[in-house]
């Protein structure tokens, strides 16, 4: 029985849920050590069965990692400030993760007036929200146009579809969205890496 004949509210394995993330399942089991949150029942053999709110929470930290470029620590942060819930919904109510590479006017407008929007999307909702609030994360947006103003390459604004670094590559062909996958997937096992050498020194 595939993960697509299963009913929403079944287990998964963790096979099932790698193939429906498009991720290899040592990044899953990594993402358990770093988000607590993260608890598959165990079976014998140590066997992981994902709860289906397992899997929503998976998809959102997925979307914050790869999707907005976020480090491990930003999104722990994230679940530690607005919760669980809050991770399980943000992937569903942004674009998916690999169409994110088209740059889109919310999340530039949201970068740019990320100061003077702070304190207004804290207080009040719209009713629904537009990517992440501005200032779930308020270090991390200064530091992406920093970046982008010192002349480097930008990569991570390039992956998550940024106004300017889509500008300043416009002369490049269009990447395919499977490329952008691969990228992002190098991208975080690089990242990785540097995590385990810094914490082996």
């Amino acid at each position: 029985m595939s993960s697509l004949d299963k009913s929403p509210d079944a287990f998964r394995t963790i096979s099932e849920v790698a193939d429906d993330l498009d991720l290899p399942q040592h990044v899953l089991r990594f993402w358990e050590t770093r988000f607590s949150h993260i608890k598959p029942l165990k079976r014998g053999g140590g066997r992981r069965y994902y709860r289906p709110d397992d899997v929503e929470l998976l998809k959102g930290i997925r979307h914050l990692l790869y999707g907005e470029g976020y480090t491990i620590k930003g999104v722990q942060r994230i679940l530690k400030e607005q919760g669980p819930r809050f991770v399980m919904q943000i992937w569903r109510e942004d674009a998916s993760p690999l169409q994110s590479a088209a740059p889109a006017a919310p999340e530039t407008v949201d970068h740019a007036n990320g100061g003077q929007t702070r304190v207004a999307s804290q207080s009040t909702t719209n009713g629904h929200q537009d990517k992440l609030p501005s200032g779930v994360l308020a270090e991390t947006v200064p530091d992406a146009g920093s970046h982008s103003s010192s002349g480097g390459l930008n990569i991570l604004g390039r992956l998550r579809g940024d106004k300017s670094a889509a500008s300043a590559s416009a002369a490049q062909p269009s990447v395919a969205k499977e490329d952008i996958r691969r990228l992002q997937s190098t991208l975080f096992e690089l990242l990785e890496c540097k995590r385990t050498l810094d914490q082996a020194r």
